[in-house]
């Protein structure tokens, strides 16, 4: 987490095709939403920005829900920006 977390900024930019700017008023912190302006994680936390799903916690292996993008997003660009913050910074 602490990688995702270190390009958090970055990722909140291209997770919506106007640079973050709709994200701002998507992600609140309120409503099970995360804020665009801080990363958080959370085992089976819809409020985070990331969530591990409880299962995956408890068996120490799966998959992980990043929260973040908005659904009119490049699913290429975020797949790159999460590659490239966990394998290549």
């Amino acid at each position: 987490m602490p990688k995702l977390a270190a390009t958090h900024k970055e990722a909140i930019s291209v997770y919506d095709p106007h640079g973050g700017e709709d994200n701002k008023h998507r992600l609140t912190g309120r409503h099970e939403t995360s804020s665009a302006e801080k990363f958080t994680w959370g085992v089976a936390n819809r409020a985070a920005s990331v969530r591990i799903p409880r299962g995956v916690a408890q068996d120490g292996k799966g998959y992980l829900e990043d929260r973040r993008p908005s659904s009119n997003c490049d699913p290429y660009q975020v797949t790159r920006i999460i590659a490239e913050s966990i394998f290549l910074r």
